[in-house]
């Protein structure tokens, strides 16, 4: 179902392929792969000679053979937000898939027993009544799958508040017989936006402390942390330099954006959004790339011939900038805009324009979107899955 899904992509934008750049149907999402690789060789780098491993986060990526190239290039495996993008990533021949986050909900609960069956999946979890919920449903599928219970280190958000907390929950854990206790993960993300290095630096070592109590806590009941996952592309080089940190999870290095890019100058701007002039009057200049069409989230996205040019605003299907005669665009001109955000300018595409010397040579799909969810369930049923799915269920993603 999902490699169907992704040849009718391929074929819908193959016109693409061979052009150049700035000559594609707008608005397009490009991927400059050289520039791709040379910042995976960067992250790479940057973590040789440290115990830690790397992680790509690919919620933002979504795309099985971004996944494989990091993979290849020597990442440790992948990390997911979703029961969805874990399963496509290991269906897409990953062989470590973590979802970082905790899942919830008897039908997503039951996709990913039955996925678990296939390839090695881990999943995190903060809370005993949540932790069974997932057994039983491993049960019910045959199956199992380890776990990372996730600690709350200053977001406020998931994770268990107190090294106590977390081994009371590695015992409830012990007790599951589907479940295997595999180590901790957390996330200092509020760390991230701290402009000033050395106030973001004493902010991730204190997060980390965090980590540290949970570690010594678990070990002195007895419990083993195999694995140690946290970080980061705005973190990734703190926390990646502390011992007690097994892997980072880093995705957005990959890309970069103007949110990623003030704040971590190491990688260069590998994603774009080609967008046309389709209005000029006076020293107006409007694009057919609005909100709709890249993410404009913490900052303004920039052209990139002139990004000395602030941009106006940005509507639902336009952007507008305020130039002057140095502005040498005209009427029916493409250029390139360095996205705000680059996550959630993907979350918006069906497909990356992969260019290599500023010609298209490949489409690469985005695949592990919303839509897919009634895929991903169908695709149980169709590899032997004990499951009935009728056509009703298949159309509202509902099948169990």
């Amino acid at each position: 179902m999902i490699e169907k899904f992704a040849d009718s992509i391929r074929k819908a934008y193959a016109s693409a392929v061979g052009r150049h750049r700035r000559d594609l149907v707008t608005p397009a999402l490009i991927l400059d792969l050289d520039l791709a690789r040379e910042n995976l060789r960067t992250i790479l780098a940057g973590l040789r000679g440290l115990e830690t491993g790397l992680r790509p986060h690919i919620k933002g990526q979504k795309c099985p053979e971004l996944a494989r190239m990091q993979v290849q290039a020597g990442a440790i495996g992948v990390c997911a937000a979703t029961v969805w993008e874990a399963i496509v990533m290991s269906r897409a021949g990953i062989e470590d898939v973590l979802i970082a986050n905790e899942v919830q909900g008897k039908e997503k609960m039951a996709a990913l027993a039955q996925a678990a069956r296939q390839g090695r999946l881990t999943v995190a979890v903060d809370n005993a009544e949540n932790a069974s919920e997932l057994d039983e449903a491993l049960r019910a599928a045959n199956s199992s799958l380890e776990v990372v219970i996730e600690v709350d280190i200053g977001m406020g958000r998931g994770g268990v508040r107190s090294a106590a907390a977390a081994v009371e929950l590695a015992r409830h854990l012990s007790r599951l017989p589907n479940v295997s206790f595999r180590g901790l993960a957390g996330y200092e993300g509020h760390c991230t936006l701290e402009p000033d290095p050395q106030v973001r630096l004493r902010k991730v070592k204190a997060a980390i402390d965090g980590m540290g109590a949970a570690i010594q806590a678990l070990k002195e009941a007895g419990f083993e942390c195999r694995i140690v996952s946290a970080g980061g592309t705005g973190t990734y080089a703190i926390t990646g330099a502390d011992p007690r940190i097994t892997e980072v999870q880093a995705g957005s290095y990959l890309f970069m954006d103007r949110f990623h890019g003030a704040l971590i100058p190491d990688f260069k701007c590998a994603l774009t959004v080609l967008g046309t002039v389709v209005i000029k009057q006076g020293n107006a200049i409007v694009l057919d790339a609005g909100r709709k069409s890249i993410g404009i989230d913490f900052v303004l996205p920039a052209m990139t011939d002139y990004p000395e040019y602030p941009a106006r605003f940005f509507a639902e299907e336009h952007g507008i900038f305020d130039v002057d005669d140095r502005c040498e665009l005209k009427l029916g001109d493409t250029v390139e805009l360095v996205p705000g955000y680059a996550p959630t300018t993907i979350n918006l595409y069906e497909a990356y324009h992969v260019v290599e010397k500023d010609r298209v040579v490949a489409i690469w799909p985005i695949v592990p979107r919303g839509p897919m969810h009634w895929g991903l369930v169908a695709e149980d049923a169709e590899v032997g899955h004990e499951r009935e799915c009728t056509e009703k269920e298949l159309v509202r993603g509902h099948a169990t």
